[in-house]
């Protein structure tokens, strides 16, 4: 019964741990479009670009391949260890779920990050990231800005 619950939290915490990978990487493209219009440096910090672009390459490569996420994979796992059938309803995973899984054809999902990873490089391009974008430089005889 313990060893249930602790995997049953433990499935709940990749549950959202998977939607703070999807709100970054969705997110994360709106921020950078808004942020650049707003004139917001941190939008183009060479780190968040690049962990950006990573999140989505990652999930466009793995999807071309025809691989489940492994996030997905683990959270099914850790609840079929809590003797849960995989997706099996709890409080957080029923509100969380529901925003992350949709019933769609495989190609309609590899389509969709394909579409989303493409305005994510082309965001790179039109809105370069910048070395040090996120710091505020002294200037010259003053204090920093």
């Amino acid at each position: 019964m313990q060893d249930a619950l602790i995997y049953r939290l433990l499935a709940d915490a990749v549950l959202l741990v998977h939607l703070a990978v999807v709100i970054f990487v969705v997110g994360g493209l709106v921020a950078v479009l808004i942020g650049n219009l707003r004139h917001w440096r941190w939008v183009n910090a060479r780190a968040f670009r690049l962990a950006h672009l990573g999140a989505i390459g990652f999930v466009v490569v793995q999807t071309w391949l025809g691989q489940h996420c492994p996030l997905t994979v683990l959270e099914s796992w850790l609840r079929q260890q809590a003797g849960q059938a995989p997706y099996a309803a709890s409080f957080i995973q029923h509100w969380v779920g529901r925003v992350l899984f949709y019933d769609a054809p495989f190609w309609v999902f590899a389509l969709a990050y394909t579409v989303f990873g493409g305005l994510v490089v082309a965001a790179w391009f039109y809105y370069p990231p910048r070395c040090g974008a996120g710091r505020r430089h002294a200037r010259p005889g003053g204090p920093s800005a």
